[in-house]
């Protein structure tokens, strides 16, 4: 598995286009925007498309997702069902934060805990992290110890929980739960700012290391 990251919009999000070796076949993760930004990745890897991936449904990560899966003919998986009110609130968000007008979609299939989404030939799995968004999803090829987290953990901090049905307890123990056992030598590409480790969050992170967490 290859992967490249495109920041877009104004808040520099994350969007990750992956894609099969073997196959070429590709996936794009949280098309937040700048949809011809991340047009030209696809056509710059010459892969092809085949399916949109979202961790969740906050507008900088799915502002392009109906866009993109009209123009050409995705489908849509992710995020979790719990967040189709973030969804449903895609114009009233795109209006709050001054983005260009997003419109709702419906994904094609939505996503559990324990799934297995594919890309080309590739497995990925999928997690149920709850916290920053109640239906928040993250994504795990473990034959290249990558893992996408969209706004669960960054670098140095971990994703706000003051939006509606956020929830700070609940956003730790999906961290400690669900990222914490795929193993210390986990890269992870965050929905902001630089790459990282589990291993070095769990030693480092003010908000999850391990010395700060112990009861």
């Amino acid at each position: 598995m290859k992967f490249q990251v495109i920041p877009v919009t104004p808040y520099q999000q994350n969007c990750t286009l992956m894609w099969c070796e073997e196959t070429k076949k590709a996936a794009v993760v949280d098309p937040g925007g700048d949809l011809d930004r991340i047009e030209q990745a696809v056509a710059q890897q010459g892969v092809e498309l085949e399916k949109i991936l979202v961790t969740h449904a906050h507008l900088d990560h799915v502002g392009g997702v109906a866009a993109l899966a009209k123009k050409l003919n995705l489908p849509i998986e992710g995020p979790h069902k719990e967040d189709q009110f973030w969804i449903d609130m895609l114009p009233q968000q795109s209006q709050m934060m001054n983005f260009p007008l997003a419109d709702v979609f419906e994904p094609t299939r939505w996503l559990e805990g324990g799934e297995e989404v594919t890309v080309g030939k590739q497995t990925i799995e999928v997690r149920f992290c709850p916290g920053h968004t109640p239906g928040h999803v993250i994504f795990f090829h473990r034959p290249s110890k990558l893992a996408i987290v969209g706004d669960v953990l960054f670098q140095g901090s971990i994703g706000r929980t003051d939006f509606p049905r956020g929830d700070y307890d609940t956003l730790i123990h999906s961290i400690q739960s669900q990222l914490w056992p795929l193993g210390d030598e986990v890269q992870f590409i965050p929905g902001h700012g630089p790459m990282s480790t589990f291993g070095h969050e769990r030693q480092t992170n003010p908000f999850v290391a391990d010395k700060n967490l112990q009861q």
